[in-house]
């Protein structure tokens, strides 16, 4: 794990197949109690966005794991009030020994690390959402004892969570199906960099059909309609999705042995029925667990303790 000491994690695309696969073994060990890292380092958390799970659960692993966390709310700190990215970087840096960004572009968090020496984590940007899947893995790793050869349904918007879900999955072996309306696929650019992670290996399709993404999927994975920032249009998004909505229906086209995964928060009735997310089929509450897990490890990480 040496070589992720000091390194960013922007994006899934950051790590190498053997790095992921590193981490993933990593949190299982911390999970089951048996590795104890030890540090005493300090994890700033920067948040332009709202956050329940992310918050604290970086939180919870930071502590867990002997450290400090402060929490960098932008309305009490000069960040909120317009200080540019390249100030508040340089002298954060000499304070924390890593820090996690939840904000809206991409840039920002890009900038953050051009300017800061310390490791910068994407705690979520609207492009990606790599912590989460990293959840996600492995939780998958914990239903079916392997990752290669699996195949991932996602149903809905093609957002951060369908970004970061195609990139993750090629890396990891998983072929991956991402069914959303045709004005809301996900970006032509995060999918032929998918394409490339994968290599022919595994299957990355996009469609607008439902049920041709879902067929036979061991993993059926959907999130809200309309996300952080989009709040406004999420009545109209309504009529669109709704053939997407992972119902008992719709479940009933994947794999017998299927697990149902959401990143939460969840609008039951909407993105999924209450059946389905309190059914025997959902792993939703082990998959937020795993957020800590996952995260500590990655701290561990890139702060060369593990």
């Amino acid at each position: 794990m040496g070589a992720l000491k000091g390194r960013d994690l922007l994006s899934l695309a950051d790590l190498t197949r053997e790095e992921l696969q590193e981490i993933l073994q990593l949190a299982a060990q911390l999970k089951a109690g048996t590795l104890k890292p030890k540090c005493e380092k300090i994890l700033g958390l920067l948040f332009y966005k709202a956050s329940t799970r992310t918050r604290v659960s970086f939180t919870a692993a930071m502590y867990q794991l002997g450290g400090q966390v402060l929490d960098l709310n932008p309305n009490v700190t000069q960040v909120g009030r317009g200080e540019p990215i390249s100030d508040t970087a340089r002298v954060l840096d000499r304070y924390l020994d890593i820090l996690a960004i939840r904000t809206f572009d991409q840039h920002d968090l890009e900038a953050f690390a051009r300017y800061a020496t310390i490791p910068i984590i994407n705690a979520l940007t609207d492009l990606e959402h790599p912590c989460q899947v990293l959840a996600d893995l492995q939780t998958i790793q914990e239903s079916f004892n392997s990752l290669s050869g699996l195949t991932l349904a996602y149903m809905g918007d093609g957002n951060n969570m369908a970004h970061s879900l195609m990139l993750g999955c090629a890396m990891a072996g998983i072929n991956v199906r991402i069914a959303s309306p045709p004005e809301y696929r996900p970006l032509d650019v995060v999918v032929q960099k998918a394409e490339a992670i994968a290599n022919g290996k595994t299957e990355i399709i996009v469609t607008t059909d439902p049920i041709v993404a879902i067929n036979g999927a061991q993993v059926v994975y959907t999130d809200v309609w309309a996300s952080m920032g989009q709040e406004a249009l999420a009545e109209t998004r309504i009529p669109i999705f709704q053939p997407y909505q992972v119902s008992e229906v719709l479940l009933s086209h994947a794999a017998k042995e299927a697990i149902v995964l959401h990143c939460l928060p969840a609008h039951r009735g909407e993105e999924i029925t209450d059946a389905v997310i309190e059914g025997p089929q959902s792993r939703v509450w082990d998959q937020a667990e795993n957020r800590m897990h996952a995260q500590k490890a990655l701290l561990a990480s890139l702060l060369g303790i593990a």
